[in-house]
């Protein structure tokens, strides 16, 4: 009580001595704010160090007196360093009813309240509401403010929205912006705001917010003359200066010019200090030093301030030097870092008091801007951008990247150009924020301006209400889907469909861009509706259609809305073609139906509508213009308009509107777009044709195919007279995935079933035809009952009509030349007339322009502005050089693209041959388009047209079935000139016609055969890419291996072989081998005298000459030949996409293969290598390996045949393993590994996770040790020569490494020697223990449980032993400047210092001597290059974790029982049972099993050394019988202990027998079989026990389910835990269970399965408070703050409302654990605002303050509690507290501050009780 005595004075004479005292220090620390405080940047900045602060005392003393520190650097103004009560000068941005958007500086964004303006206001608007009738002195917000009005404000509030973001509430009440001053302090020339109280007859009230003072503003002195006229009203606000202060500072005079007040500035003599200073201050000030980022300034004599480079005036950064004098404007104050932000620049500082709220380039925001550059980087605050029309804007750092995207500043500042999106227009700095996310960039919908009306979008549902459904369109924009228009009926359980998180597609009714309102429809009639949208009464004429929903239904008819408020009525009358009396029991509110203007009147906004206009109004509209059109009529008609479907036409002469789908255009698909395009509004078609017709639509086409069969009346009008057998021309209607719909005249549809659409195999009907394509349809089913019918297109199945294929050529090429014609006379340029003139096979006199490896472009005087085009194939063997002459042939001429495809072959340039009529021919393909294909004939000059398709059902189904340029058919000469073919000859290609049968003479092959060397002739029958077929002359068919076509040092890279041949040409073989005919099986070359069925033939030159010396090579001589290295010619045969491989062939006989390593070079192709070699195309290859026995034909396409160190090659990861790093297989058979050291430069958390299986990367060789490679990730090693130096290096040896040097390096291992941290790929470290952390830690396993394998370290070297090879290591916070490893909130003791400590050292010497003794196979401290040995008992690791108490730990590491076991980091989790108990409950007095030992008998064998028996004394007898009773006794009391572990199953049933209802000995016994893994039997413990526990005890049993559910979830399946689980709740109280099984899904990191069950249980167990707070623990332990905030909300939804402050207070206390201690701290000051009587709450709050505040923060909050109107008991209870703190973590002179504090409370209470 001494202390308490001393330490609160009570009464009597001291109390004048304190008083006096008191009133002398408070005077010293007036004048010395800066004695006891930490410096401006401490929060920000972290400045904790004791020795710079008095560094900073020191120069403080030397330079003056400041009131305040200067920062150490100049950053801008952070959302997150704003607090309550910091003022501001801000800028009015918008006014609404209710609240006023300020911009502040640095591009915050504040708002002002209606509630904030002052007090009279607050009083007017209440009286307001009271009363019905308006009172004229009140006045909107948008009368007394104004855009671009500067204010001065306080932050009176930061709320945190649903979003997390925080939201500043400011207010411009002047008691919160003037709260520091007092009447005393007001001087003249005082520059103040204050909002208008009351309007006088001679001036105006103005409330400054100054206790006691009246503030009066004379009428003449209200406005300058200009603004005479100007009234002020009740609540506005107005900055004045005070003129003139009377009565001791009771009365004061002010005047208001703008002019005036604009160019005062505040001096010193008006007595300004740090807690009373204004924003909006205009000051003379000196430049006290230049930054990079700003400017320090000194002003008022004693006031220091910073600039940003924000508010440096632009162009004159480089003007301001050390020592100039500047005027400047205060911008903020931030009172309790005691930070004063000024501003120079011009708008700001010249008379007026408005400034531009916007842009004076007009609106720009949402726009996105390409072609940017960073012109200045601040690595704190963000970059400066120049846009395209060099103004400048910013962009926040946290705009610079994506945000889980790591900073690179380098990046942003290296890239030439941006793109960037303006986010917002900043008044205060007159510049625009912008964001370089691309996420932010690419945002389809950025502001509600980018929405219109009627739109169609897609969104995110966000939340469901009573009302209607919130769909977020993007982060910013979000819209309202009302309830009746959830869907096109009105939904009772809407939840039931919608879920938060859906994707929803909408249409937009109405948008208002201004109030930020969206009005979205998920109807889905409105939503697909392609009738005309009404969005304005001008839009809706009378006469036309559109979708409305009925929005009110009455006696006198319907109301119907349309889009943006457009709404008509429907009257009783129009509603039905049958007589409605009571309209509201046929139609409802929210039904969509069509309606038909009637009337309209926009200037009145008035719509008379019909609904049942709408059935009848077009059969009357049609039933006037009476055309005789039935369907076959041929018909003329004009184009009116053009859409998408097609073309809307009007036939001629009677004007009758009809319908020409484009699909109807052609038979031919690609000339239906090409006419489409080419058809204008306006243009006349002829040759047209009704097909069908109905009440609404007259449908028309234009395919002859059709039109023929319609003028022929090969057709059926009607279903009944359809017949099997009957054969129709029809087109493909719809394309379904079980076959198609094919379409009729008339209006029939008929299905053809998948099976009968093809000879071929179709596995995809989409693959097979395109929409709107014209087929031959046979009948093939007819089902009379459902009038439906089937058809098949199989062309073995219908007869084609005779030269239908020649008629389809011809139809088809004069459609194409029609739109030449039409678009050469539409006259839209002279390019498009020549280009029409241009006909194929013509000759062009050519300008070569550039030679690429695709192809040449060249260019023409004749067609300038023409692309002429000539790929590869048609310059195979002409030499271009750009600039040269040269002749060319068109082959196809593109009008619409203006593009013509020329030849430069000299073959298709020579003279043309003659042919004969009905001859066949060799055609080859030199140009493939859609449809239509140019062949040269008879490898001449001769070039003419064919279809692609020979037969209209003609299915491709694969891509080697299509024409290619260079393939070689057979086509029939018709005529050898067509006229309408422009000369060309007309040829008829009859395409795969079925497989004739051979004669029996070709049947039977020769008995003679073919011999090895014998020379043959014959006919080239088929090419493909691989082989050549050749029909010899005696009927037999050889083949042609693509190795035996050229000579091999003729075969050029890349090029076809058998592309050489023509079908149908004579050639000259030799015969080199041959198949079998039964099996195919390739016969060696070895047999040169067998006979062969089928030849194989070469026709290489050289070997057909008949003195060339050819000799049999076998497969193994050939194979014998290829040497490792050898570089070949060899040809693609095969891709195997199963085992991703590529079969080359070098000769018939021998087949190499190249794994996919081998075979790309980027990892970009590893997913289509395929798509790199074309089959036939000649490669070049080297020999990787060649054997015979066992047989392997290895190669290489890469250039490499073998890895080398320092190369880098290509790999594939294996698996990725977190001990060892990446496995990785290697080309050529090899495999290596990446440590994770050797991942990347920069070392990064969880380095690992970003890799997977099967991923393929580029990796550097390092070394190779037995067999397995070193590879290495880095871009150092990779690009040496594009990278900078790495943050993280290489660390190759020990030499690198110094004593005091800080690297970085991953956790390798954690056991009782210390943390293991790898270096590098060879090198570990060693952090012993107590290295590692500043807590007491008794066991390593805290450190594995907290340093998972690869966590990211931080380490300082302490020893470098480069004899042994040992690194020392520390972790210690003191030394890395990092945050201790292990977490506070585990509430360990700090480590022993001084004589304790080295008593602790010398304890722990001795333990780990003896330890080692045992131990002597495992060496203290592991070497370089060891690996960590396991202990003996790590095989047989049961998987159970048993902990002892501390008092056991030595024995325990001395006896290193099986039982005990350090757990490997990769081995599997523990089973332990979480919160209802642990397995180690009640173990503590556990010890090891003792074996029994005589305490004497050692001696006795030492003394009798010789074995003979010697006859015992009976003193000897009498001592071993006493032995013997104590051994027996000593075994009776073990049996009898209960706290002693069994060792054996017998032991444990014994134990039982005594206590069944024990859950721990059930435990123990559980524990027993899982040591000896025998998880069944353990199984079976558990089972027994939960039958024999009686049912009164249900803690034991719960026990026992956990401990269930612990096994289940480490050794079973999720299925087994899932029945255990629900076991457990039908037996056990369920919530318990619940909570649980949570634990131990966290604890064993099942972080999806315990989320999943946690939000199960807030759902079942709503009103259960511990459930909320075990969620939100769980949520911020996993780093989700935002969700935990959001569950925080459903928590206060959910319970009773007098749980929310203690719901709130344990939220806010998980944060101070686990979250954001800033957060924590705002909740909890919330919750004291709202109860502020809440001592219990307040001194939780400086328990947690205490531990993670700052000292700043801990003292404010104890003052603010001392002032606390409580009880005086309470107030004293926290004065002791705080001087408690003071001496703790104080001074002399702070403790001695509320030691005054505590007299001053006691002297005010005293006079209270006096009055």
């Amino acid at each position: 009580m001494a202390s308490v005595e001393e330490d609160f004075p009570r009464g009597g004479e001291v109390k004048k001595t304190a008083e006096s005292k008191a009133t002398v220090e408070r005077i010293k620390v007036d004048n010395l704010f800066q004695s006891d405080e930490q410096t401006a940047t401490k929060k920000r900045k972290g400045a904790k160090d004791d020795k710079k602060l008095k560094k900073q005392k020191a120069e403080q003393k030397e330079g003056g007196l400041t009131l305040n520190a200067a920062a150490r650097t100049v950053e801008i103004l952070h959302l997150k360093n704003v607090r309550e009560g910091m003022l501001f000068l801000g800028c009015v941005k918008e006014v609404t009813d209710f609240e006023v958007t300020v911009g502040l500086p640095c591009g915050l964004q504040g708002f002002l309240s209606i509630r904030n303006i002052c007090d009279s206001y607050t009083k007017l608007l209440s009286q307001q509401l009271d009363s019905d009738v308006d009172t004229e002195e009140f006045c909107s917000l948008s009368q007394i403010f104004s855009p671009g009005m500067l204010l001065r404000c306080a932050v009176c509030k930061l709320d945190i929205t649903k979003g997390g973001s925080l939201s500043i509430q400011l207010s411009v009440n002047p008691k919160l912006v003037n709260k520091s001053l007092t009447s005393s302090s007001l001087t003249a020339g005082m520059v103040l705001s204050g909002c208008v109280e009351s309007v006088e007859d001679h001036g105006t009230l103005i409330d400054i917010g100054v206790g006691g003072t009246k503030a009066f503003l004379p009428e003449d002195a209200t406005r300058s003359k200009e603004h005479k006229s100007d009234e002020l009203k009740v609540g506005q606000y107005v900055t004045c200066r005070v003129e003139e202060v009377k009565s001791g500072g009771r009365v004061v005079w002010l005047s208001s010019d703008p002019a005036a007040v604009a160019q005062a500035s505040a001096n010193a003599k008006q007595g300004w200090n740090l807690s009373n200073l204004a924003p909006g201050l205009a000051v003379k000030a000196t430049v006290k030093k230049v930054t990079k980022h700003g400017l320090l300034l000194d002003f008022l004599s004693s006031f220091s301030g910073q600039v940003d480079f924000l508010h440096m005036e632009p162009g004159q950064e480089s003007s301001y030097t050390e020592g100039l004098q500047v005027r400047a404007r205060v911008l903020y104050v931030e009172p309790s870092s005691r930070l004063i932000g000024l501003s120079l620049r011009g708008h700001l500082l010249q008379p007026g008091s408005d400034v531009s709220p916007a842009s004076p380039d007009g609106d720009r925001v949402g726009e996105v801007v390409r072609g940017c550059r960073v012109t200045a980087l601040h690595h704190m605050s963000g970059a400066v951008v120049e846009l395209p029309d060099k103004s400048r804007a910013f962009a926040h750092r946290n705009h610079l990247k994506e945000p889980s995207d790591p900073a690179n500043d380098n990046k942003v500042s290296a890239a030439p150009e941006l793109a960037c999106r303006i986010l917002d227009f900043s008044p205060m700095e007159q510049i625009y924020f912008v964001s370089l996310r691309k996420s932010v960039i690419d945002q389809q919908f950025f502001r509600y301006q980018d929405i219109h009306t009627g739109q169609v979008v897609e969104g995110t549902v966000s939340v469901l209400l009573s009302h209607g459904m919130v769909v977020h369109l993007s982060e910013h924009v979000k819209g309202l889907v009302p309830r009746t228009h959830l869907s096109d009926i009105i939904l009772k359980n809407p939840e039931k469909k919608y879920v938060e998180g859906m994707r929803v597609k909408c249409r937009v009714l109405s948008v208002d861009a201004d109030n930020r309102k969206l009005c979205l429809t998920r109807k889905k009639a409105i939503v697909e509706s392609t009738l005309p949208l009404f969005l304005s009464y001008d839009d809706a004429r009378p006469g036309r259609l559109s979708h409305g929903y009925i929005v009110c239904v009455r006696d006198f008819g319907c109301i119907v809305r349309f889009y943006n408020n457009v709404k008509g009525l429907v009257p009783l009358t129009e509603l039905s073609s049958e007589a409605i009396t009571r309209p509201e029991d046929v139609f409802y509110v929210g039904q969509v139906l069509k309606a038909k203007v009637l009337q309209c009147e926009p200037e009145k906004e008035k719509m008379l509508l019909s609904f049942k206009a709408v059935a009848e109004g077009d059969t009357e509209e049609r039933a006037g213009p009476q055309i005789d059109c039935d369907v076959g009529t041929r018909l003329e008609a004009r184009v009116v308009k053009k859409s998408n479907s097609g073309l809307e036409v009007v036939l001629l002469p009677d004007e009758v509107r009809a319908a020409l789908p484009t699909m109807h255009l052609s038979d031919h698909t690609s000339n239906c777009q090409l006419l489409w395009e080419s058809l204008q509004e306006g243009d006349t078609i002829s040759n047209l044709v009704c097909f069908n017709k109905n009440k609404l639509n007259i449908m028309i086409t234009k395919k002859p195919r059709v039109r023929w069969s319609l003028e022929e009346g090969a057709l059926a009008k009607d279903f009944s007279e359809i017949s099997v057998g009957m054969q129709l021309i029809g087109w493909i209607k719809n394309i379904m995935s079980y076959g198609v719909f094919v379409e009729f005249p008339y209006g029939l549809v008929g299905l053809a079933p998948k099976s009968a659409m093809s000879d071929k195999f179709v596995a995809d009907t989409t693959a097979a035809f395109a929409l709107g394509q014209t087929v031959i349809a046979r009948v093939t089913n007819l089902d009379e009952e459902k009038r439906r019918f089937l058809v098949t297109l199989k062309m073995s199945e219908v007869i084609t009509p005779s030269g239908d294929a020649q008629t389809g050529l011809l139809n088809g090429l004069q459609e194409r030349r029609a739109v030449k014609e039409m678009l050469a006379a539409r006259g839209d340029g002279e390019l498009r007339q020549q280009l029409g003139a241009l006909v194929v096979g013509q000759k062009l006199k050519l300008t070569v322009d550039s030679v690429t490896e695709s192809g040449a472009k060249l260019k023409s005087d004749d067609l300038p502005g023409a692309a002429i085009l000539a790929d590869k194939h048609h310059v195979t063997g002409v030499n271009l050089t750009p600039g040269q002459k040269v002749s060319a042939v068109i082959l196809n001429v593109d009008i619409l693209s203006t593009c013509v495809h020329v030849s430069l072959l000299p073959k298709l340039l020579g003279k043309k041959k003659s042919l004969n009529e009905g001859a066949d021919c060799s055609a080859v393909v030199q140009f493939v388009d859609q449809d239509f294909a140019v062949v040269s004939l008879s490898d001449a000059a001769q070039l003419t047209l064919i279809e692609t398709r020979p037969h209209l059902n003609d299915v491709i189904l694969s891509q080697s079935e299509r024409l290619k340029v260079g393939m070689t058919l057979t086509v029939e000469v018709v005529a050898p000139s067509c006229e309408q073919l422009e000369g060309l000859p007309l040829v008829l290609w009859t395409g795969n016609a079925p497989r004739r049968r051979r004669t029996p003479s070709e049947s039977q092959t020769d008995s003679s055969g073919h011999r090895f060397g014998e020379i043959v002739q014959g006919k080239v029958r088929s090419v493909k890419p691989t082989c050549i077929q050749v029909a010899l002359e005696d009927g037999s068919v050889g083949s042609v291996h693509v190795s035996q076509v050229v000579e091999p040092a003729e075969v050029r890279l890349g090029s076809f072989p058998t592309s050489t041949a023509r079908v149908g040409s004579t050639v000259k073989a030799r015969v080199i081998g041959g198949r079998e005919a039964t099996s195919h099986r390739f016969l060696p070359f070895s047999h040169p005298k067998f006979k062969y069925t089928i030849p194989e033939l070469t026709l290489i030159p050289s070997h057909l000459e008949t003195d060339a010396d050819f000799k049999p090579v076998t497969a193994k001589d050939r194979l014998a030949s290829y040497k490792v290295g050898d570089e070949i010619t060899c040809f693609v045969s095969k891709f195997k996409s199963d085992k991703k491989c590529l079969e080359v062939t070098t000769d018939p006989c021998v087949t190499g293969t190249v794994d996919l390593l081998s075979m790309i070079t980027d990892p970009k192709d590893a997913n289509h290598p395929e798509k790199l070699y074309k089959l036939g195309q000649a490669v070049r290859a080297k020999v990787v390996e060649a054997s015979v026995q066992p047989r392997r034909f290895v190669l290489s396409l890469t250039g490499v045949h073998k890895l080398e160190k320092g190369g880098i090659t290509l790999g594939m990861v294996t698996s990725v393993q977190p001990q060892v790093g990446l496995q990785v297989k290697l080309p050529f058979g090899n495999a290596g590994t990446v440590s994770v050291t050797d991942l990347a430069d920069s070392y990064r958390p969880n380095p690992l996770e970003t890799f997977s299986k099967d991923q393929f990367i580029r990796c550097c060789l390092l070394d190779v040790e037995n067999g397995k490679w070193h590879l290495s990730l880095r871009p150092s090693r990779l690009n040496p020569q594009k990278t900078r130096s790495p943050k993280d290096p290489e660390v190759l040896s020990l030499d690198q490494l110094q004593p005091g040097q800080i690297v970085r390096g991953y956790v390798k291992s954690v056991c009782e020697q210390g943390v293991f941290i790898r270096l590098s790929r060879g090198i570990t470290g060693r952090a012993q223990l107590q290295q590692s952390s500043k807590y007491f830690v008794t066991n390593h396993k805290i450190f594995s449980n907290h340093l998972p394998v690869n966590a990211l370290l931080t380490t300082k070297i302490l020893r470098v032993d480069r004899e042994d090879e040992l690194v020392d290591l520390s972790l210690l916070p003191a030394d890395t400047g990092k945050p201790d490893v292990l977490p506070e909130s585990l509430g360990l003791p700090p480590r022993l210092v001084g004589d304790e400590k080295k008593r602790d050292g010398k304890k722990a010497k001795k333990r780990s001597l003896s330890e080692s003794k045992q131990k002597e196979t495992e060496p203290q401290i592991p070497k370089k290059k060891k690996k960590k040995k396991k202990s003996k008992t790590d095989g047989e690791d049961s998987g159970v974790e048993v902990y002892f108490r501390e008092e056991e730990e030595e024995e325990e590491e001395v006896k290193h029982d099986s039982v005990k076991v350090v757990p490997g980091s990769a081995g599997p989790s523990r089973l332990q049972v979480a919160a209802g108990f642990s397995w180690d409950v009640g173990l503590n007095s556990l010890k090891p099993t003792l074996e029994a030992k005589d305490g004497d008998s050692s001696d006795g064998e030492e003394q009798d050394g010789n074995d003979k028996p010697q006859k015992k004394s009976r003193h000897g007898l009498e001592q071993e019988k006493k032995s013997a009773e104590k051994a027996l006794a000593q075994r009776e009391a073990e049996l009898m202990d209960p706290n002693l572990r069994p060792q054996d199953a017998g032991a444990f049933e014994r134990l039982l027998l005594a206590s069944p209802n024990s859950s721990l000995l059930w435990l123990q016994y559980m524990a027993h079989h899982l040591q000896a893994t025998e998880i069944e039997q353990a199984r079976a413990v558990a089972e027994r026990a939960l039958k024999t526990i009686s049912f009164r005890e249900e803690q034991e049993k719960l026990n026992v389910w956990v401990a269930l559910l612990n096994l289940e979830n480490m050794y079973g399946t999720e299925e087994s835990l899932k029945k255990v689980f629900e076991r457990a709740v039908q037996f056990c109280e369920p919530m318990p269970v619940y909570q649980q099984l949570a634990d131990i899904y966290a604890k064993s990191d099942k972080t999806k399965e315990a989320e999943g069950l946690y939000k199960k249980m807030v759902k079942r167990f709503r009103d259960n408070k511990a459930v909320w707070l075990s969620y939100g623990s769980f949520l911020l332990q996993q780093g989700q703050g935002d969700a935990a905030s959001a569950l925080l909300q459903r928590a206060l939804n959910s319970l009773p409302p007098k749980e929310s402050v203690d719901v709130i207070t344990k939220f806010a206390q998980l944060e101070f654990r686990f979250g954001d201690a800033e957060k924590g701290r705002n909740m909890f000051d919330k919750v004291l605002t709202t109860y502020p009587k809440r001592t219990d709450l307040w001194s939780v709050f400086i328990d947690l303050m205490v531990k993670h505040g700052s000292q700043k923060e801990v003292r404010a909050l104890f003052d603010r509690v001392i002032h606390l109107s409580v009880s005086v008991k309470k107030i004293k209870f926290f004065f002791k507290r705080y001087l408690e703190y003071e001496k703790k973590h104080g001074t002399p002179q702070s403790v001695q501050a509320v030691k005054e504090k505590a007299m001053e409370f006691v002297e005010a209470k005293g006079k209270d009780v006096a009055n």
